[in-house]
Order: structure tokens, then C-alpha cells, then sequence
């Protein structure tokens, strides 16, 4: 018996099949590290695909009905299924400190969240594929210049790398949702970043706090120099500055040679 979506968790289950195998050819890397996590499994759709490639699979879901759901579906893998909140869930232990993939129709209701819980555990996340809500997923993959840059679209990207995969209508699901979803890829960078991350969140997440403003306003309390508000850089608008533009006024505001780690 399949168990009926539950609005206090988010859920929309996933139920074309296409889109669903679509989705679990997606990951990149998976082959070359093994192990794969997948966030919100439900009804285990996309588990089922999961389960047939080689991987050392672990799925968390915080519903225990669906949990439930996943032990009576697949009774012979009952060990892989995790009955926790995925933000809560120490992502250093799930695999021993081994690194691992990120898969999952996640709910949108905390979609944002699982993205900067990945940026804070990016050492153990080389890749995640997602589904999100369309307008969420474009934040993410957001270039600067866009009305929909911002945050998380500045602090993915100094990270991973983010691509838009396709797109996919409410009729896929059931119930339907209200809105369109996307499923995006995020791989992880290997060139570093050239400044402190922590600092640079620090300034990115200032530097939005009024995006209509120029930055000379909005940074004025992180800048101990006065005569810095007056480089052409405080003049713009924060959707105006590149990544690298972010680095950089970072490392303006903060010199590397004053971080103490």
C-alpha cells in the first residue's frame, strides 16, 4: 500500500519513470567513489534505480511512515534506510569520513538548506544532483547580472560547479505540485578558491543584505578603512560582482596576511 504525501514534510512523489531513471544517470562520479546518499527517498522510486548500479547506498528520510514504506518495498536492503533529519544527520560518520555523492527529489520546504549544509561538509561532497523548485534551482545556477543572483547562488558557485540539467512539469508528480521543478548539478571545484571562505560568506551574505543599494552602504561596518568605500568596486550593486569580484573585494576587506586561523 503506498503511503500518501504528508504537506507538513514537503512531499510530492515522484512518478514518472523516465524522469525518475533520468535523474539517477545523472550523477558524474558516482562510479569513481562508491558511495551515494540519497535525501528523501519517500516511496523509493529512485532508490529503485539506485540499487541497480554498484553503489554503497545509504537513504535518509525523516518520515517514519515512509520508512516504513521503504523496509516492506525492499526487505532485503533494510539496513540502508536512515529514520533521521538529513540536516541533523552527521555527514562525517554516514560513510566512516569517506567522501560521497548527494542524490535526491528534495523536499522544497528545506531545499536551500540541504545546499548550504553541502557547502559546509564540501570536503566529503565532491557531487550532488537535486531536484528543486524551478525558481530555487535558478538561484543556485544564477550567473551575476541576474535578478535572481544572490547568496546561495555566490556561495555554490565558489564551491562547486552548477549546472542546470532539465526541467520538469507538476504532472510528474503526485499530488502535483503548485510549481515546476529542475534538477541541477553541482560538482565539486578543484582549483582553490583564492580567499577565506568563511570571510567570504561573511561578505556576500552583508553585501546582499540590500541589494538595491551600492555596496559602500552596506559594507561600511565591515571596512576599518575609510578611504577603501572609495575604490570603483563599492560603487556597484552586490548581482554586479562576479565570484571572483567577491573574491577579491574579500581579500580587500580582509588581507589574507591578517586571517588567523
Amino acid at each position: 500500500m503506498k503511503q500518501r504525501a504528508k504537506k507538513s514534510y514537503g512531499q510530492h512523489f515522484l512518478i514518472n519513470e523516465l524522469v525518475t531513471e533520468r535523474i539517477s544517470e545523472s550523477l558524474m562520479h558516482a562510479d569513481e567513489y562508491k558511495k551515494v546518499l540519497e535525501i528523501g527517498p519517500g516511496q523509493g522510486v529512485l532508490t529503485k534505480y539506485l540499487l541497480e548500479k554498484s553503489y554503497d547506498l545509504k537513504a535518509v528520510d525523516a518520515d517514519r511512515d515512509m520508512i516504513h514504506h521503504l523496509f516492506k518495498r525492499f526487505p532485503e536492503q533494510t539496513d540502508l534506510f536512515l529514520l533521521d533529519d538529513c540536516l541533523k544527520l552527521n555527514f562525517f560518520e554516514l560513510f566512516g569520513g569517506e567522501q560521497f555523492c548527494v542524490i535526491g527529489n528534495f523536499p522544497y520546504n528545506i531545499s536551500s538548506q540541504i545546499v548550504f549544509k553541502i557547502l559546509k561538509n564540501y570536503n566529503l561532497v565532491p557531487e550532488m544532483v537535486g531536484m528543486f523548485q524551478k525558481e530555487m534551482a535558478a538561484r543556485i545556477v544564477a550567473p551575476h547580472g541576474s535578478k535572481t543572483y544572490g547568496v546561495i547562488s555566490v556561495l555554490t558557485q565558489a564551491l562547486y560547479s552548477a549546472t542546470h540539467l532539465f526541467d520538469i512539469g507538476p504532472e510528474a508528480f503526485n499530488p502535483p505540485p503548485k510549481v515546476n521543478s529542475s534538477v541541477i548539478r553541482l560538482v565539486r571545484k578543484d582549483e582553490t578558491l583564492g580567499c577565506d571562505y568563511k570571510r567570504l560568506r561573511t561578505v556576500v551574505k552583508m553585501g546582499f543584505s540590500q541589494r538595491r543599494k551600492m555596496l559602500r552602504n552596506t559594507m561600511k561596518s565591515l571596512v576599518e578603512n575609510p578611504e577603501l568605500l572609495t575604490e570603483q568596486v563599492f560603487t556597484e550593486r552586490p548581482e554586479q560582482l562576479s565570484l571572483q569580484d567577491f573574491v577579491d573585494l574579500t581579500n580587500m576587506i580582509f588581507p589574507p596576511s591578517r586571517i588567523v586561523e
